[in-house]
């Protein structure tokens, strides 16, 4: 099958759209598939990083005003010659919002299906961003989403808020985990004495440092007696959490066997943001052997077996998380339990049964096409 995949991100990108675009890219290669990938270029002097598994395409491309990490294509020619040259048989439309929507409109003018991924949270980025915007952002997503042949949801949260809202033709595709690079037996005591030179409990996030992911709620938990917070990962609102967080760590963005490392390393991981339309850093720490706290609302809701894998808190409530790391920190027995718990849930989840399931839907697009055709026939 020749596919097109158009995403809004890509490596050197570090974040979860790119991350599993990239991922999309290597199993389709895998399983004889012929991927291209289209997305904004990226910024001038990036390192590319690791090999991308096919032909990539960079449109031109600006960073967003305000937040100079995310990048945003411009218009460009070069997005309907690659469905053409490539003779596309299927779009793959990655977080689709702006050069999404440019691709699908090319694959509708071209009468190729096209499949979209539902990744990103705008509506409640519209809301922590702007106060306001949440009607509007969800008639966005509905305009394009409903023009897709199908659309994919990483979450049952994420379904349902498709559903409600009126969004066609959506079905539930989740996210795979590298269940070799994060395991628990990475875990590493010299890091530990780095990070936690008193054998404090070393309680992680890992992600981006942003307003929407209300990091500032970890800053009860940092004043715990016996408790080190470390924080990996960069964004705008990192010199404001310098200050809000009392004694914490701030590794820095942390990448492959380094990041795998990190999470093996810690005693509980926490993620405090209250968007998250899968969130893969609780599956990665979940891979890790490490038990989560999790907001109980969005993506975590799948993943996290509140008292079994980790502990779900009212997502907003600072003091839930001061206690949820405090009941961890002292019941060490629970937090083995939890962590091997969390390591058998995902053990099946690998990027290659997820991806297995993508070529399906693909498949069932394809069908209900030609069925289509034989019926205008």
């Amino acid at each position: 099958m020749r596919v097109v995949i158009v995403t809004e991100s890509f490596p050197p990108d570090v974040n979860g759209v790119a991350h599993c675009a990239l991922q999309t890219a290597r199993h389709l290669v895998d399983r004889g598939h012929a991927p291209v990938v289209v997305a904004p270029a990226p910024a001038p002097g990036s390192k590319l990083g690791a090999l991308a598994p096919c032909p990539v395409v960079h449109v031109p491309s600006l960073p967003l005003p305000g937040y100079p990490q995310v990048r945003v294509a411009l218009p460009s020619r070069r997005l309907a010659a690659t469905l053409i040259e490539h003779n596309a048989e299927m779009v793959h439309l990655a977080s689709p919002f702006v050069i999404g929507v440019r691709g699908m409109a090319a694959a509708a003018r071209l009468g190729i299906p096209a499949v979209a991924v539902y990744q990103t949270d705008l509506a409640g980025y519209a809301r922590t961003y702007m106060g306001a915007g949440e009607a509007a952002a969800w008639r966005r997503i509905r305009s394009v989403h409903s023009a897709a042949d199908l659309t994919l949801a990483p979450s049952s949260a994420s379904l349902h808020d498709l559903e409600t809202h009126g969004v066609p033709r959506v079905k539930l595709w989740p996210r795979g985990v590298d269940t070799v690079r994060f395991r628990p037996d990475l875990r590493n005591e010299e890091l530990r004495r780095e990070l936690a030179p008193n054998g404090e409990l070393i309680v992680g996030y890992v992600g981006r440092l942003a307003p929407e992911k209300h990091i500032e709620l970890l800053a009860d938990a940092c004043r715990l007696e016996g408790v080190r917070v470390v924080i990996v990962g960069d964004g705008p609102s990192r010199p404001g959490l310098e200050q809000t967080l009392p004694g914490a760590v701030f590794l820095g963005r942390r990448t492959g066997d380094d990041l795998a490392r990190i999470f093996a390393s810690l005693d509980v991981f926490a993620h405090t943001g209250p968007f998250e339309t899968f969130c893969q850093t609780v599956q990665e720490a979940m891979a890790s052997g490490v038990p989560v706290v999790a907001p109980a609302v969005g993506g975590p809701l799948d993943l996290v077996a509140h008292g079994r894998t980790g502990l779900l808190f009212p997502a907003g409530d600072a003091g839930a998380v001061r206690e949820a790391v405090r009941a961890l920190q002292t019941d060490p027995a629970l937090r083995t339990a939890f962590g091997s718990a969390a390591r058998a849930m995902v053990e099946g989840r690998t990027w290659a049964a997820v991806g297995d399931q993508l070529i399906g839907h693909y498949a069932d697009v394809l069908a209900g096409r030609r069925a289509k055709a034989v019926a205008a026939a």
